[in-house]
């Protein structure tokens, strides 16, 4: 069984402007999301950490994430950047803390001693990777002494979870995180998923949240206001069937629309 994260999570990348980026915080929360997910390289840790606080939700009922950027991965540069992070939450501690791309300053001789070091610290009750690849998940959780618990990946219609990662993720007890389920707006006007929630009387964005959801993938997705934090929540619970789940399988394209130099395919 995968480690436990909450189903559902607001993403904050992109979310430029420090009052909007508080306001989407504190709304989500009180509509229900229990995870909220940043990163060094959004710029908006200080934001993200003034909604939670204006959430009228207690701090320990909120999973809090980042993620170290690609050009701090060097050993004291992890230590480092991560007290800034905390500092700029405003949080003495983060839930999970990610290594965000294996690419750039990443040395897995040297990054990942620094991640149990800020574990062993108390600055992170858990730490996760992003955008690895089952080789590189693979090499990481026989370096780290703590557990992977979340490999956190971009997963859509157009870049499906694969068996293989979904299986071995099970098998390790890591969980697979979803981020960009709706490929930034391009998988809302696919064939596949229109009909499914023309079906259903549903946004495209329930029927791929949800989509996910039956798969047991937690989901870490954009919103900015209340009606689109809303929809995007309520995919939770809507019921797809079989047939809807394999109507969207059967997308063949495919597509992914997030990439870095030197970052594997997942």
């Amino acid at each position: 069984m995968t480690t436990e994260l909450p189903p559902i999570g607001l993403g904050t990348s992109g979310m430029d402007d420090p009052d909007d980026c508080r306001e989407n915080v504190r709304m989500a929360i009180e509509a229900g999301y229990e995870h909220i997910d940043t990163a060094q390289m959004y710029g908006n840790e200080a934001s993200v950490g003034r909604g939670i606080e204006a959430a009228d939700v207690e701090r320990e009922d909120v999973f809090l994430a980042t993620k170290v950027h690609p050009e701090n991965l060097a050993y004291d540069d992890v230590i480092e950047s991560t007290r800034a992070s905390l500092d700029a939450l405003g949080v003495e501690s983060v839930d999970l803390l990610y290594v965000h791309w294996p690419t750039d300053a990443y040395d897995p001789e040297a990054t990942l001693p620094a991640f149990d070091e800020v574990r062993d610290r108390g600055w992170t009750d858990h730490v996760g990777v992003s955008n690895f690849d089952l080789d590189l998940l693979a090499d990481a959780r026989e370096r780290l002494d703590a557990p992977v618990v979340a490999n956190q990946v971009e997963m859509h219609p157009l870049l499906p979870p694969t068996g293989a990662m979904l299986s071995y993720c099970t098998n390790h007890d890591v969980a697979p995180v979803a981020y960009s389920p709706l490929c930034r707006g391009e998988a809302l006007g696919l064939d596949g998923v229109i009909a499914v929630a023309e079906k259903h009387d549903a946004s495209p964005a329930r029927v791929l949240i949800s989509w996910l959801a039956h798969q047991s993938v937690p989901v870490v997705t954009k919103a900015s206001g209340t009606d689109h934090i809303e929809d995007n929540l309520a995919g939770l619970g809507l019921g797809l069937d079989n047939e809807d789940r394999m109507r969207i399988d059967g997308i063949e394209r495919r597509y992914r629309r997030f990439d870095r130099d030197g970052s594997p395919w997942t």
